[in-house]
């Protein structure tokens, strides 16, 4: 299993979940994206794609306005 970062930080959408979908295709089964986001319109649309795509998500807010949206590839 590896673990892959994608650094959104200061990036508005649709740009995150670009970015976030490119490097998922690159990844293997168990593999864990961890994306570094501050805007909330990626906060809603990242975890839903995800989820949408059956893969396992989690959001953890690292400091006010800022969070790590953590995806494990399930398939």
């Amino acid at each position: 299993m590896a673990e892959y970062t994608v650094d959104c930080l200061g990036e508005a959408c649709p740009v995150p979940l670009m970015k976030v979908q490119k490097k998922m295709e690159t990844m293997a089964v168990g593999d864990v994206l961890v994306a570094q986001i501050d805007h909330s319109c990626a906060m809603k649309n990242i975890p839903e794609w995800a989820r949408n795509q059956g893969h396992n998500v989690e959001i953890e807010e690292v400091d006010d306005g800022e969070w790590e949206i953590v995806i494990e590839k399930t398939k």
